[in-house]
């Protein structure tokens, strides 16, 4: 779906209708990317964390090559023939796809079969309703087609995770606040060093630098996160990457020249090389992996939301007072305000568990310390029992 979407985009000649043939371009990258991930998720466990930062590193490289390759071919063979080198790119998808096993699970469940009287009643009731007479039990099998509807979309797009889950649920609202100002930077980066006096192909490096030093740090990320030291505490690591990356931003608005971007690139690239690294492995530490593909649906259609009007929003702020810096002062309130959000609601949620089993420990020999409201030996009906019987051993 994805490669071949880019044929009819490189023949059409107004911008709506290009856009709307990159439609099928992410639905395919939707099944592959989500189908590829529970997979990952199911075929690593103990260097589940490594791997995942290793899969993530094909977006660094994308980011390294893609626009200095795009810049070359745009000048050399124009857009349209550029469009079909991408979607002939995009198609080792497909041969990757291929490579990739099913998973095999440990247990399967049945499917249960109707019963011979539950047809046969269903069969006269569906002749009657065909004839025009009305059923007594309608109106009770639309409501029952209401739940089990409703209990699908509950299933599949894990709502009752939602629900029931509270780090789910905290981590979930915290990186869909975080994506609206994720993407900023690199969205306008390039026209904010173009504004400032620095070439164009200047400008298009420093996403290449970024990307650069990605396909190095997110390895390093997803080993070092991966000690036992940080087993249950990754989402700290998270945390502390996504206020690394707000507090980047100031640097751009200090200066604009390029050396003081570039080192802003640096910085940058290292607090999204965590990002990057723990985003989906954080999220396999919260929820259970027999629920893991329901919960990544979920996840990803929140943020997509907001990383679909992130950029929109900023960009008309940006048309409004025509000044750059309001790009990275809201990239830098969004992810300064969901860093601490999720690091100080997993800290409270973690001290209200561990205050929780420590009043589910019980005590060496309770009797020692406390009376005993229970008769010690049961007596006959004929004899009168006290109501209550003390016991103090001392």
């Amino acid at each position: 779906m994805g490669p071949g979407s880019f044929y009819p985009a490189g023949h059409r000649r107004g911008i709506t209708c290009c856009c709307f043939s990159f439609l099928p371009l992410g639905l395919g990258s939707c099944f592959s990317f989500q189908a590829g991930l529970t997979a990952l998720g199911h075929y690593f466990v103990r260097w589940q964390t490594l791997a995942n930062a290793m899969a993530s590193t094909g977006v660094s490289l994308g980011f390294t090559l893609w626009p200095l390759l795009s810049q070359y071919m745009l000048d050399e063979m124009g857009w349209r023939n550029t469009f079909l080198i991408f979607g002939g790119i995009l198609l080792n998808c497909c041969v990757c796809g291929a490579i990739m096993r099913p998973v095999q699970l440990a247990s399967g469940s049945l499917v249960q079969l109707p019963r011979p009287g539950e047809d046969s009643g269903r069969g006269a009731e569906e002749a009657q309703l065909s004839n025009g007479a009305s059923s007594p039990h309608l109106k009770y099998q639309q409501q029952n087609r209401k739940t089990a509807c409703f209990q699908v979309l509950q299933k599949y797009l894990a709502f009752d995770i939602f629900c029931q889950n509270k780090g789910y649920q905290i981590y979930t609202i915290g990186v869909t606040w975080m994506m609206m100002g994720f993407v900023l930077p690199h969205v306008y980066l390039v026209p904010y060093a173009i504004q400032n006096g620095v070439e164009e192909r200047k400008a298009a490096l420093l996403i290449s630098i970024i990307g650069f030093i990605n396909i190095f740090i997110r390895p390093l990320t997803g080993l070092l996160s991966g000690h036992r030291i940080f087993t249950g505490r990754r989402i700290y690591l998270f945390s502390l990457a996504v206020l690394l990356c707000g507090l980047s931003n100031f640097i751009c608005i200090i200066s604009a020249e390029f050396n003081v971007l570039i080192v802003y690139c640096v910085i940058l690239s290292i607090a999204m090389s965590g990002i990057g690294a723990l985003t989906f492995q954080v999220l396999m530490d919260v929820v259970e992996m027999d629920r893991f593909s329901s919960a990544l649906g979920l996840f990803t259609i929140l943020e997509s939301i907001t990383l679909l009007i992130g950029p929109p929003l900023t960009g008309l702020l940006v048309d409004i007072t025509n000044d750059f810096h309001y790009v990275f002062y809201t990239s830098s309130f969004l992810l300064i305000s969901a860093a601490l959000f999720m690091g100080l609601s997993f800290c409270a949620l973690e001290k209200k568990r561990n205050l929780k089993e420590a009043s589910k420990v019980p005590l060496d020999n309770p009797s020692r310390y406390q009376y005993n409201d229970t008769p010690t030996e049961p007596q006959p009906e004929s004899q009168s029992t006290p109501a209550v019987v003390y016991v103090t051993s001392i």
